[in-house]
């Protein structure tokens, strides 16, 4: 590992660098006597146990009137000055020009905060009165800032992205009562079932290695792992076993990598931390935020609204998707991802137009109460859209099935019993995930915009199977949950099955992407592109239960329904729906052995052995992707 530059400022203003038009509302304007001067205060404040933690106030000056408290809480680092948040183009305009407190604050044992950061601090036991955890820490803070911090209102409002949106969605388990609206904004839910660690128990190799010693290497300092290669497909598929991090690199210094090792399934280590153990209602009005293509936690937001709308909280539960990868509302225009074009600027929409109004509302009282609960971007004709609830209780639910020849249609299979689709998965030679050379995911270019790369660098690999219909005759609408609904047999005792469903554009598609910053405007040939538009690993060694692991029985068929997760989304008329199937995702996923060991943690070199995997589609076996097909506008 080598050191990386020392940060000066908080995650959050890693993404705050583009322009959004502010305008003012009659009180807003009474609030901007110097909108860009701010008072920066660097507290140390005290814990319930003593602890201190590193927190710095930016106060605006010369304000008439007392302000609401914006609160952040981060792993990352807490800002060294206001440049970030005075800067010009700085993307907490819309916030700056309605009037805040803005307050950053570092996690325990992060940078100048004292105590031993935990990743994941499980809840604390609430019958031990000395404990603590994220929650009280928030209490604590939020109670010291209404009571010590001039000027300020005593109303509070939480918000943060990523770890800092998990911090924020801890706030809500007793919150304080000055706390009164939060935007948690793609916020982890269960790391074992969906969001940054593992996918459906899939280790994600690349990105937990990568990140543990990002966050845990050093304690002031954000640490880059070094490479030794530039392709890290090659370096981890030369690190051979995962027993082989700890005995080469990690030595067992680094916590949260012993934790994979120790907690190889979903045991009460993982459910302590997801929000499903202790999230069942809020008495706090909550913005939860994600995007389509969010590369570590698009799970995580939507579950959090779904666990609060199964609590009980719908009149303060809120949910925005937009056409997004991780954070990429807060930094950017938001006009494209990749190559491909959203054809406005839907993040700077989001921050000036639902952020913001959003704490207008509930902590300066002004504006209207949010009109519509859910607020989604439908991908493929470009349009926001608005929802009474999600997913919507009008589509219906409609299997598109696999066939053969590569074919796949609306029409069950009717004949051919026995029909399949075959490859041999050798983790010997894993199918890449994006294509290589693979960059490393911290720092990495390419790591923030993989989901939207084409899929044609896979598409004929011969351990990758692909079905796609004609070109469609008309749009097919969907907006909800996709499920993989098939059958597969193995002749080894464990596999991972991963599918995407792909979007597959006409010959003659162009997308057109306008200049920002330094980037000019391009034109991009977008012919036959492959778009991946929902997508998701299966380890069936949890097919009886996330808590226990069995081996599978070789050349049994077996039903397998994988959630494929929620989307809003048109395959337009002359485009092609395509699904592929294939049993490694290297490295974003580890390789499975493909022989059953109790845990891959401890598998050795020889326990990895290639297995010839199929895929039924016969009228006893119909394999299929259900669709939440809805009614075209």
């Amino acid at each position: 590992m080598k050191k990386n530059i020392k940060s000066t400022s908080a995650l959050v203003f890693a993404l705050l660098f583009l322009a959004i038009p502010a305008t003012q509302s009659a009180g807003q304007a009474a609030r901007k006597a110097q909108p860009d001067e701010f008072k920066q205060t660097d507290v140390m404040i005290p814990m319930r146990d003593g602890t201190r933690l590193q927190t710095v106030i930016f106060a605006p000056l010369a304000v008439s009137e007392d302000l609401p408290i914006l609160f952040t809480r981060t792993p990352y680092g807490v800002p060294e000055n206001q440049a970030g948040l005075t800067a010009k183009d700085s993307p907490l305009r819309p916030l700056i020009a309605d009037g805040y407190i803005f307050v950053f604050q570092n996690l325990r044992g992060r940078f100048k905060s004292e105590g031993t950061f935990v990743m994941q601090r499980a809840p604390r036991d609430e019958s031990d009165p000395k404990s603590v955890d994220e929650s009280t820490d928030a209490y604590d803070s939020i109670d010291w800032l209404v009571k010590n911090t001039p000027r300020n209102n005593g109303k509070v409002g939480i918000w943060g992205i990523s770890y800092s949106g998990w911090t924020t969605v801890m706030a809500l388990r007793n919150p304080h009562p000055a706390l009164k609206a939060a935007s948690e904004q793609a916020s982890p839910a269960d790391m074992f079932l969906g969001d940054d660690f593992h996918h459906n128990g899939a280790f994600r190799l690349s990105y937990g290695m990568e990140y543990s010693a990002l966050v845990e290497a050093e304690k002031e300092s954000n640490f880059h792992f070094q490479f030794d290669k530039a392709d890290t497909y090659e370096w981890y598929l030369k690190l051979g076993p995962l027993s082989n991090v700890n005995k080469n690199y990690y030595h067992g210094k680094i916590a949260a990598w012993n934790d994979f090792e120790n907690h190889p399934s979903r045991d009460g280590y993982w459910l302590a931390q997801a929000t499903e153990s202790w999230l069942h209602g809020t008495t706090v009005p909550v913005q939860n935020v994600a995007g389509w293509w969010d590369q570590e936690d698009f799970y995580g937001p939507v579950r959090t609204y779904d666990l609060l709308e199964k609590g009980g909280s719908g009149s303060l539960n809120y949910l925005v998707v937009g056409p997004w990868n991780h954070g990429g509302w807060f930094g950017g225009s938001g006009t494209h991802l990749g190559d491909v074009s959203f054809g406005s600027a839907t993040s700077e929409y989001f921050r000036a137009q639902v952020m913001a109004p959003w704490f207008r509302y509930w902590l300066h009282g002004e504006g209207s109460k949010p009109a519509a609960k859910v607020i989604a971007f439908e991908t493929g004709t470009n349009v926001w859209k608005q929802y009474a609830e999600w997913p919507p209780k009008s589509a219906k639910p409609t299997p598109i099935y696999f066939g053969a020849g590569r074919s796949m249609s609306f029409t069950r299979p009717a004949a051919g019993a026995s029909a399949f689709d075959a490859y041999v998965s050798d983790p010997a030679n894993p199918v890449p995930y994006r294509p290589r050379p693979i960059s490393p995911t911290y720092p990495g270019a390419d790591w923030p915009k993989w989901l939207v790369q084409d899929q044609r660098f896979v598409d004929h690999r011969p351990d990758v199977l692909t079905w796609e219909t004609e070109p469609l005759e008309k749009d097919v609408r969907i907006a909800g949950d996709v499920m993989a609904h098939f059958f597969a047999s193995t002749t080894g005792t464990d596999a991972d099955w991963v599918v995407k469903l792909i979007d597959v554009q006409p010959e003659d598609a162009v997308s057109n992407i306008p200049a920002e910053g330094a980037e000019p405007a391009r034109k991009v040939d977008m012919g036959g592109f492959e778009l991946m538009i929902a997508d998701e690993v299966y380890r069936a060694r949890f097919l009886h239960g996330f808590d226990h692991p069995q081996p599978l029985k070789p050349n049994q068929v077996i039903e397998y329904n994988v959630d494929l997760h929620t989307a809003d989304h048109v395959f337009q008329k002359g485009h092609k729906i395509m699904v592929q199937i294939q049993s490694t995702w290297f490295p974003i996923i580890d390789r499975n052995p493909q022989k059953f060991v109790p845990s891959i943690f401890a598998a050795s070199a020889d326990d990895y052995t290639a297995a010839t995997q199929r895929v039924y589609r016969s009228a006893a076996y119909p394999s299929s992707i259900i669709l939440p097909i809805a009614a075209t506008e």
